[in-house]
């Protein structure tokens, strides 16, 4: 490390950070395995003519020739380009490195020439002039071989929409961009844009766009150990030899202070993903027609001037060679071997290989998946815990017992007209299932998980400060935070100063940004008022249902017509939640495109907020009613509630309405698990093979003769998403809520989590690897809207168990039967003992005359009331009261005791590591230091140069 005259060299080093992507950029490995003709290639650039096969037809020959005139090249792509290959970011395999390790590193001109030679001689010249010819083996460069292809545009030859591509082209070359035309093989009327950015232009918006680049004074400080385990989860270094630790100060670029940055060669200088970024850039900024609001690639692609526009992949994901022995052929392929396989679900991820090729966004998507999936591991542990719990001790519940043994016990008919009088003893089935989730764990599992909660969202916090330090992530949003073009062409009538850059820029009036908001929020509510609407039209179906289950000929069905009655319910339910999907995204982004966000930032935040508010209020609000209201406003018999005094309301089962909530979760969460799987990876597939079949069915003789180039099969390939990695987020925040918010009625909620996770992080992986089109490389610091989502979600859930605790499951009424009516009043408290008689306690009597319709005698039904031959027959009993004090206390009492721990706790969680804050600052004092005095050097060599005397002042 360069040594400072004020004494800096004398001072401890700190650990260094892992910032290793620009470094990282600057890789001068080969891979020397990939193309046996390289050099071949290298020495003629010219495009020779496609081979003719024989039994080829006059149309295949016809496209032969066009695909060689078709094309076009700018005037400014002819003169002379030094550059080298994308050869210089991949990696060499072992086998050649030792095949090559005693080898000279600089060869002879009479070597090359025998090289040559020996290559005529072994490959025939119709095989070698295809090979030249393959737009594989020249990887993804222009006709010439020597421009790289940073970015890829479609459109079909058919659209009328001519001018304005023409203009849009003229000006992407104005703006410093070269390109070239190349017309599909496989589709005559698709034609491909490659786009290169020369070194100046990626010089000019680097600079404009505050990118961080490698300073050349580097560190030398010594490694820093990882946390996490090196066997047997973690991955090898030498699995992954492209991604050496290589630590180095970052500072936003400048043409001006050039000098100062580690420029060892202008090619792998700006990494691919940087490339591609600043190409989007300036396709987001480019006019098509005059006036403000006719700029950007996305009116171009939303008007069909333009099909598609994306950034390549690097290659093949898949070799005929395995990786162990030959070596990774481009970073896809890495990720596809070390990442998305499904041989690797136990391996922790390559955040930084994920990250230096899809982007910090992507990647952090990824980190926090990866986060949560391993935080879930504890969860799941103890839920499955609290439920063997409940399994060994099913059978010596006093409560199951009381239940199974009560063969004189007869049950009030829980329908009008088809439903029998039952025994009790009838329900030890649904009792003894009841115990696995209702037992002595249930309470402290539910603090568990809301102290989980708070652990995993403050751990994350520390998680991503350290991945925004290790990816030169701090203060980014404050540097290149831009504002969206549709902001800009709505308002661009209207500016003011804005008061961080000092710049006019538009700005939205208050007055339009408040009544774009009320309507937005209006849809907002309407589309909440539906999603009630649906739900009680299931309601309604249950109260239909259940006499006509009751009174099904099927002897299975109509002795459990509840079980069937929930269970076509639920069903019934999710069916309406994918349908109303469907209608909450299109919604959703019409109210957010209707409120004009300043930012892409302002804009995601928004819909993701109504996707969120609409797929919660979807997915929970038939949970929150099985919950709090099935069974609560029932009434008596003799006097039961009707609606619309009609159907008799729903009444809970004898032994508690947790068994239909705890059906509800499992039934929707696996469902709904299993829909989105299918949807993230069977969909593209599908939809792929359609694309491949498609071809080959069109008589497409070229397929056997000519490998696709890159960007025709990535043409071939799904694109991302609309909405980016919304979806994604969305479905694990969803999740999250169901492992959190009703977890005490459901403990196995954080196993299944547990368990689709460890899939979906492949499936998402071999997704975005295999399936997609390369996503444009984004930045970000953080997840975020998501993050205050789920801190939202984590009160929310302390809130609902609380009150599923004390009113959906029966805790406290056994509680106050065991201190205050049970046989240990007098002798202490002794577990299982104390509620013996409970069950009969729990039951009221009626009289079956009062019904008059030929019973006669008594029966019994849930709730605690006097007996028919009392004073106040039917009235409430004093332990009823007891119950509900006992309940609301509890209520307040867990939720201070938990929301007191969970802020207590995240006081003790600093939001960042302390050694991350000191070497943070450390690294911004030395930063300091070495650019006064590497600009003080360079003065000095410039004065030297000029003959000048040499000063120690600073001019």
């Amino acid at each position: 490390m360069f040594k400072s005259k004020s004494g800096t060299d004398k001072e401890y080093q700190l650990n260094p950070s892992r910032r290793s992507m620009p470094c990282l950029a600057q890789s001068q490995t080969h891979p020397q395995h990939l193309n046996k003709h390289s050099t071949l290639h290298q020495q003629n650039n010219r495009v020779q003519p496609q081979p003719v096969s024989e039994g080829m037809t006059e149309s295949d020959l016809e496209q032969l020739r066009d695909s060689t005139k078709d094309t076009y090249t700018d005037d400014s792509e002819l003169g002379a380009y030094d550059s080298r290959t994308d050869q210089s970011l991949l990696i060499q395999h072992k086998l050649t490195r030792q095949k090559q390790g005693s080898r000279k590193s600089q060869k002879s001109k009479e070597d090359l020439v025998n090289r040559d030679k020996h290559v005529f001689e072994k490959f025939p010249r119709d095989s070698l002039q295809n090979e030249m010819t393959n737009p594989t083996s020249q990887g993804l460069f222009f006709k010439d071989g020597k421009k790289r292809v940073d970015y890829i545009l479609v459109y079909k030859k058919s659209s009328p929409q001519l001018e304005k591509r023409s203009t849009f082209e003229k000006n992407l070359r104005a703006e410093g961009l070269m390109l070239e035309r190349e017309p599909a093989i496989t589709n005559n009327d698709i034609m491909f844009i490659k786009i290169h950015c020369p070194w100046e232009t990626l010089c000019k918006y680097a600079e404009r766009m505050n990118i961080r680049m490698p300073f050349s004074l580097q560190r030398n400080m010594r490694q820093l150990k990882s946390w996490l385990p090196r066997n047997p989860m973690k991955l090898d270094k030498e699995a992954l030899p492209d991604l050496e630790e290589t630590d180095c100060y970052t500072a936003p670029f400048s043409r001006a202070r050039m000098h100062h940055f580690t420029i060892n060669n202008k090619d792998t200088f700006f990494s691919n993903s940087t490339r591609s970024r600043i190409v989007h850039h300036v396709l987001q900024r480019t006019k098509y027609e005059d006036g403000k609001s006719k700029m950007g690639i996305n009116r171009l692609l939303s008007n069909n001037t333009y099909e598609a526009a994306f950034p390549p992949h690097e290659g093949s994901h898949k070799s005929r060679h395995p990786i162990k022995t030959h070596g990774a052929q481009n970073h896809r392929h890495l990720l596809y071997e070390r990442w998305a396989r499904w041989g690797m679900w136990y391996k922790y991820q390559p955040l930084d290989l994920i990250r230096r090729y899809f982007g910090e966004k992507i990647g952090l998507y990824f980190a926090w998946l990866g986060w949560y999936t391993g935080m879930l591991i504890p969860a799941a542990l103890v839920g499955l815990f609290v439920f063997l719990y409940g399994l060994f001790t099913m059978d010596s519940s006093q409560v199951s017992q009381e239940i199974c043994e009560a063969n004189e016990t007869i049950m009030c008919p829980m329908c009008e007209k088809n439903c029998t009088l039952q025994r009790l003893n009838e329900s030890c089935i649904y009792a003894k299932v009841t115990h696995l989730f209702d037992n002595g764990g249930t309470v402290f599992f539910a603090i568990f998980m809301a102290i989980w909660a708070t652990v995993f969202l403050e751990f994350w916090k520390r998680r991503r400060a350290v991945l925004t330090y290790d990816w030169d992530l701090i203060d980014w949003e404050d540097e290149e935070e831009e504002l969206r073009p549709q902001f800009e062409a709505k308002y661009s009538q209207l500016e003011r100063v804005n008061p961080i850059t000092g710049k006019p820029e538009p700005f939205q009036p208050f007055s339009d940004k408040l009544s774009r908001l009320m309507v937005s929020v209006s849809g907002i509510f309407f589309m909440i008022s539906l999603v009630l609407t649906a739900v009680f039209a299931v309601v309604v179906y249950r109260l239909v249902a259940m006499e006509q289950f009751a009174s099904f000929n099927w002897h299975f069905i109509k002795k459990y017509w509840q079980f069937a009655t929930s269970g076509t319910g639920v069903c019934i339910n999710f069916m309406i939640i994918m349908s109303l999907n469907v209608v909450y995204e299109k919604v959703a982004y019409l109210l957010t495109n209707l409120e004009h966000p300043r930012t892409d930032s302002e804009w995601e935040n928004s819909f993701a907020l109504k996707m969120f508010l609409f797929q919660f209020v979807n997915l929970n609000s038939s949970i929150f009613y099985i919950a709090f209201f099935l069974g609560r406003f029932a009434g008596r018999p003799g006097k039961y509630n009707r609606l619309f005094q009609r159907w008799r309301l729903e009444e809970c089962h004898p032994s508690g309405c947790l068994i239909d909530l705890c059906l509800q979760m499992g039934v929707i969460m696996v469902l709904k698990q299993m829909w989105n799987n299918f949807m993230e990876l069977g969909y593209p597939l599908l939809q792929n093979w359609w694309s491949r079949r498609k071809i080959k069915k069109g008589g497409q003789m070229l397929e056997n003769k000519f490998t696709l180039p890159q960007w025709e099969k990535d043409w071939n390939l799904q694109p991302m998403n609309a909405h980016g990695l919304m979806e994604e987020y969305l479905e694990m925040v969803i999740q999250f809520g169901f492992t959190t918010i009703f977890v005490a009625a459901f403990p196995l909620a954080p196993l299944l989590a547990l368990l689709n996770n460890i899939i979906e992080i492949r499936l998402d992986a071999y997704k975005f690897v295999t399936q997609w089109r390369r996503p444009m490389p984004a930045r970000a610091t953080d997840i975020g809207i998501w993050y205050g989502i789920l801190e939202g979600i984590g009160v929310l859930a302390v809130i609902t168990n609380a009150f599923v605790i004390a009113i959906t499951s029966d805790y406290i009424p056994r509680f106050v039967y065991a201190f205050k009516y049970g046989p240990c009043l007098d002798e202490g408290y002794r577990h299982e003992e104390c509620l013996k008689g409970y069950v009969n306690s729990s039951l009221s009597v009626f009289d079956l005359s009062e019904l008059g319709q030929g019973y006669s005698g008594y029966c019994r039904y849930r709730d605690y009331r006097e007996p028919p031959w009392s004073s106040n027959p039917y009235e409430f009993t004093l332990q009823f009261w007891h119950v509900l004090a006992a309940r609301l206390a509890f209520i307040i009492v867990f939720e201070h005791l938990v929301f007191g721990i969970k802020s207590f706790i995240a006081y003790l969680i600093p939001d960042m590591p302390k050694d991350l804050c000191d070497r943070m600052r450390r690294e911004k004092y030395l930063v300091q230091e070495m650019m006064y005095e590497a600009e003080l050097e360079h003065l000095q060599r410039e004065r030297k140069r000029n003959g000048k005397h040499l000063n120690h002042e600073w001019p």
